[in-house]
């Protein structure tokens, strides 16, 4: 009976090292990503703020010019960018980015008042199988994300909001903000919202053929950016996740590991005690 026993545990601790390994090689592989997402995300930062901030100062030292971008549309559907994984193993990565689009879905009156663009293949099937309408998804595309596969989708999004498509145009995604802590983010992207601390600069610029037109122009470059910034940093948020919880699947394994260890061993003393037993009582009966 114990040799049968000690052969299941055996066998279980078999398995459970095959785990390890599997979330150990998983671990590294997120940590890796990790760490190229962050640069990659650093490096476009800059950039974007720059855009942000020029924009801010047109409307501090114009703020009477008329643009399409600065006010809400009266006809058309929100659009929400919903920005989740690609991939599962990532512990509660998704949940907290559903539950702020749910909200904010809620607010807008439910789903037949809104439109999603999808990005990472958990937002495409999680939308899919509510049946909302869903004009854009994007599996797959935020690991090599580029500017240039941005930029096509920010015009896109542009040039429906200008036509009246979009009332409004929301972007959800995970911040990453510390290799063990991520949040959930809702942006408003447009109708512009400004940075009033941002003011006038002393040498107030002249911009040809005029604030606005200039404004207008940017606007596309703006959207890219934070449309680039949000898939970049949601993917580093992603990879943390996936890094973190593999990190505690290895540190539960190699726990489980060290308590079936200890019931093999007492399942072998055992055995050898049995076996010592019936040595003793057969020794003695002979006599």
């Amino acid at each position: 009976m114990a040799a049968g026993n000690m052969k299941d545990i055996k066998r279980r601790i078999k398995s459970v090292e095959s785990t390890m390994q599997i979330t150990k090689a998983m671990e590294l592989v997120a940590s890796s990503k990790l760490r190229k997402a962050t640069e990659k995300a650093d490096k476009a930062r800059p950039y974007f703020d720059a855009l942000y901030g020029t924009m801010c100062e047109i409307q501090a030292e114009n703020p009477k010019f008329l643009s399409p971008f600065k006010s809400k549309g009266e006809k058309g559907k929100a659009l929400l960018i919903v920005i989740a994984g690609d991939r599962g193993l990532a512990g509660g990565f998704n949940a907290g980015i559903f539950k702020a689009a749910a909200a904010r879905i809620e607010e807008l009156g439910g789903k037949d008042n809104v439109e999603i663009l999808a990005i990472g293949k958990k937002s495409v099937e999680y939308f899919e199988k509510r049946d909302y309408t869903m004009p854009w998804a994007y599996p797959g595309i935020a690991e090599g994300m580029k500017i240039s596969r941005a930029q096509l989708i920010a015009d896109e999004i542009v040039t429906g909001y200008e036509k009246g498509k979009f009332s409004s145009v929301d972007i959800f995604y995970t911040r990453y903000v510390s290799p063990i802590t991520q949040e959930p983010v809702q942006k408003a992207v447009l109708p512009v919202e400004f940075d009033e601390s941002i003011k006038v600069s002393k040498a107030i610029p002249i911009y040809e053929p005029s604030a606005g037109e200039v404004f207008n122009s940017i606007v596309p470059k703006y959207v890219t950016g934070m449309l680039f910034g949000a898939v970049v940093d949601s993917f580093a948020a992603e990879q943390a996740s996936r890094r973190n919880a593999m990190e505690n699947a290895s540190d539960n394994a190699s726990e489980m590991i060290n308590n079936l260890s200890l019931s093999y061993n007492k399942a072998r003393q055992a055995a050898i005690t049995q076996e010592l037993t019936e040595i003793v009582g057969g020794a003695s009966a002979g006599e």
